[in-house]
């Protein structure tokens, strides 16, 4: 990938945020150092593309992107969204098993590609 002034930029917004931001988000930081949406999106998506950072819905029909790469970010991890103030945190520390339930002789699961815990956060 070509290294641009919006491609840079949004990879170093993206670097700082300790959760995965949506195109919104990011654009409420960038438009006024002059990047236009549609390129930030556009951008958001070659990145994606080329494996660079993630893309995750957390059940509110939002894309949200996170950048890989860094050791807590390198293997998919689930994330919690807070269901009164909608607030998103990445649980990488946190370990999910998903396994048949007692007494079954197995589970209708494949493969686990994201997940989502919901509740209250702490500050709520």
């Amino acid at each position: 990938m070509r290294s641009t002034a919006p491609r840079i930029s949004v990879l170093e917004r993206m670097r700082r945020a300790s959760a995965p931001l949506s195109h919104a988000e990011i654009t409420e930081e960038l438009v006024p150092l002059g990047f236009d949406r549609a390129t930030i999106y556009r951008n958001l998506v070659d990145l994606a593309e080329a494996g660079l950072v993630s893309r995750v819905e957390l059940g509110d029909h939002v894309w949200r992107y996170e950048v890989r790469g860094t050791e807590s970010r390198e293997r998919e991890h689930p994330h919690f969204v807070c269901n009164d103030c909608g607030t998103v945190a990445c649980l990488p520390a946190v370990s999910v098993d998903i396994r048949p339930a007692p007494g079954s002789r197995h589970s209708v699961v494949a493969e686990v590609s994201d997940v989502v815990l919901k509740g209250l956060c702490e500050s709520c």
